[in-house]
């Protein structure tokens, strides 16, 4: 058996990489915190698949340094609870046209073990011939199944769980192989473009009542359901940019969460016969592309809360669940570390920002309709307000709380106010002003990169890179996710362990 005849190397893995997250080998005993429980052999009968989309360990240390100690001679990172997984391993994430892979074909590999085209959905490498994915082969064997996202439900990422197509683009084809699966939840994000491209199709909320799928999307609906509702779909009462769940720094504190869509989840899929859940946050991925630290870090922070619901499940299971924590991709090319700091990093800084960029691109929004003439001296203000940063000549410069814009960094702003004051038709567009705005809005995007750099934290793109994910795992039959290996060999190991 392959897990005996590289005992030795799975076991040296394990510890070197138990480094990075701050387990010790007692750790993987069980002796260590209440997430380091003893890992068992049993056949799993209840699998939460947790995957923060665009999240590799940079953006998870971020996580930890923010939370962590930065005082100068204490400094010390804070471990995050899946962090803290007795089981952790690495897979490299290429598919088959690129080292630099996208969400499609990266899920397609987890959810159906084979390497295919990136923007391709539930299809080999052909484009054609249909690759079963984890979600349906469990679904023969009697468990239920279930699928969140904090991004629009036909997404690529959850899309890989229940559909087959050649583009990701095609999201009312998506749609319909949703509404065909016969799984049992769905919950987060809306539907993108439910009637179709050109808004001529039948929308694809009513083709799903039709299924005999309960569509909800109040609060009170929500609430309503249970493991007596049959299928369903919980859909977020409040929505963000294309649909999406808000970022969690821009969240209401009563607003119903990804933690809360699994937690309702876990209700509906209560069997005998167990359930495989898989739940993606992909707003790390959006905040990601658009280079914006704290709102990442913000939906890593709300992810760890997505792995307690599951964690406060597993207690009452003990020897039945596992937990997967892992990521896609890399998207962004995060670092800790930037030229004007040198070795320094100062992360307290990112708690001065207040909203996502998303956010605060409404906000500018606002703006320009209530002045046609805004000036950068009128914008300044709620810059200040909402990221902490300051002219030199302000008289609030002394202040701790604030962060003084050195000339360079105030020219860069100023260009990136006049770029975003032109109408979209007659903005710039070359080399240059991609690699400063990546096609966001310029203003956002460039506070964003001066409070990152400023924290310590440098950017290599818009898109995603090519860099290995951690695999974290915990539970019944978790020790199997130990090691190095490819993303295909996480749809593997499943069904190695579910016995498929």
């Amino acid at each position: 058996m392959m897990i005996k005849r590289f005992t030795v190397l799975v076991l040296a893995c394990t510890l070197s990489l138990s480094l990075l997250v701050g387990c010790t080998p007692s750790d993987t005993e069980g002796t260590g915190s209440d997430n380091n429980v003893a890992v068992t052999s049993a056949t799993p009968k209840y699998i939460f698949m947790l995957i923060g989309d665009g999240m590799s360990a940079v953006q998870v240390n971020a996580a930890q340094v923010l939370t962590g100690d930065n005082v100068s001679g204490e400094v010390a990172v804070n471990q995050l609870n899946f962090t803290e997984f007795p089981v952790l391993g690495m897979a490299t994430t290429q598919d088959s046209t690129s080292f630099c892979p996208d969400s499609a074909s990266t899920a397609t590999a987890m959810s159906c073990g084979v390497k295919t085209h990136s923007g391709v959905i539930g299809l080999e490498v052909n484009k054609q011939t249909v690759a079963t994915n984890i979600c349906e082969l469990l679904k023969d064997e009697g468990m239920k199944i279930g699928v969140i996202s904090s991004v629009t439900i036909n997404h690529a990422t959850p899309a890989a769980y229940y559909a087959h197509i050649a583009s990701r683009n095609d999201y009312y084809d998506i749609a319909m192989q949703m509404a065909d699966s016969g799984f049992d939840y769905f919950g987060g994000g809306t539907i993108n473009k439910p009637t179709g491209d050109d808004k001529d199709k039948q929308d694809a909320y009513e083709i799903l009542e039709e299924k005999g799928y309960t569509v909800a999307d109040t609060n009170e609906e929500i609430a309503a359901l249970n493991s007596s509702s049959g299928p369903c779909y919980a859909v977020t009462p409040v929505t963000q940019d294309s649909g999406s769940m808000n970022y969690a720094i821009d969240a209401a504190a009563d607003e119903l969460s990804l933690a809360g869509f699994l937690q309702k989840g876990i209700e509906v899929l209560d069997n005998e016969n167990g359930f495989f859940i898989i739940c993606e946050s992909g707003k790390i991925d959006w905040a990601c592309h658009a280079n914006d630290a704290t709102a990442t870090i913000g939906d890593i922070l709300a992810f760890e809360d997505v792995v307690d619901v599951a964690l406060e499940f597993a207690k009452a299971h003990p020897e039945e669940t596992l937990i997967i924590v892992t990521g896609d991709h890399e998207t962004g090319g995060m670092t800790i570390g930037y030229a004007s700091t040198g070795y320094s990093t100062a992360f307290d800084v990112l708690n001065n920002q207040k909203m996502s960029f998303t956010a605060f691109d409404g906000l500018i929004t606002e703006q320009k309709k209530a002045n046609a003439n805004l000036t950068f001296d009128q914008m300044m203000p709620l810059i200040s307000e909402n990221f902490g940063l300051i002219l030199s000549n302000n008289t609030a410069a002394t202040e701790d709380n604030v962060m003084v814009l050195s000339d360079l960094e105030e020219q860069k702003l100023r260009n990136a106010f006049a770029e975003t004051m032109k109408p979209a038709e007659e903005r710039t567009e070359n080399d240059e002003t991609y690699l400063l705005y990546g096609g966001y809005e310029p203003l956002s995007v460039t506070i964003t990169h001066i409070l990152n750099n400023k924290a310590g934290i440098g950017w290599t793109s818009y898109s995603h890179t090519g860099v290995p994910v951690p695999v974290y795992a915990y539970g019944a039959a978790a020790d199997v996710f130990s090691g190095s290996y490819d993303n295909t060999d996480v749809f593997k190991k499943i069904c190695e362990v579910c016995e498929l």
